[in-house]
């Protein structure tokens, strides 16, 4: 990782069971799979794009 790039901690908080295909394949893409489980990734574009796309299913937490 450079000096100086963000990060973000991303929780699952809700089940993508009945969710809509392109929901549970974002999940995957930002490596949860199951409540609670976490994971830390880049504070990019594209990962604030997949955020968007399931707020509803995540909680999301700024790392320095």
């Amino acid at each position: 990782m450079a000096d100086g790039q963000k990060r973000v901690k991303v929780t699952q908080v809700a089940s993508a069971a009945g969710r809509k295909p392109g929901q549970r394949e974002t999940l995957i893409g930002l490596g949860l799979n199951k409540i609670r489980r976490s994971s830390e990734l880049e504070d990019t574009a594209a990962v604030r794009g997949m955020l968007r796309k399931v707020a509803h299913l995540v909680r999301v937490e700024e790392l320095s």
